[in-house]
């Protein structure tokens, strides 16, 4: 796919917010910016998001205030949310083609389908179910 998008999931965004010492995202995202890379993401993002920063409160891996800021820098970074209906009927499909085990994570593969677009995710399993047919879907290890 050529195209200046870039689709990301919440797995990406947690780990350059809630992590510093996460060199392989903190360099992947300073490449796309210089790049001039347009970042991507369904709606349902900041949703999990801030649900992922709430669980790490909740497990003593964050305090409150250090998710707060994460929480923060999220919602900062330069990251163009897309929905609609379509997109909800796509991911649908896309679930159903590869037996997902959960139908929100096809809402990325759909956007990035939908745009042209590279996705990037650090969901292993994800990647494994559909790297066969959707080479644009790269793994972050």
């Amino acid at each position: 796919m050529h195209s200046s998008w870039l689709c990301v999931d919440a797995n990406l965004v947690i780990r350059l917010v809630a992590d510093p010492t996460d060199g392989t995202v903190r360099e992947l995202w300073e490449r796309w910016d210089v790049e001039g890379r347009q970042l991507a993401a369904p709606t349902l993002l900041y949703y999990e998001v801030a649900n992922a920063l709430y669980r790490y409160q909740n497990l003593d891996l964050l305090s409150a205030s250090a998710v707060h800021l994460a929480l923060r820098a999220a919602l900062s970074l330069p990251i163009e949310l897309h929905g609609g209906s379509e997109l909800h009927r796509r991911a649908l499909e896309l679930a159903e083609r590869f037996s997902l085990t959960a139908a929100y994570d096809a809402h990325y593969l759909a956007l990035a389908d939908r745009l042209g677009a590279e996705f990037w995710t650090a969901d292993g399993a994800l990647v494994r179910s559909v790297q066969e047919a959707l080479p644009w879907v790269h793994l972050v290890t």
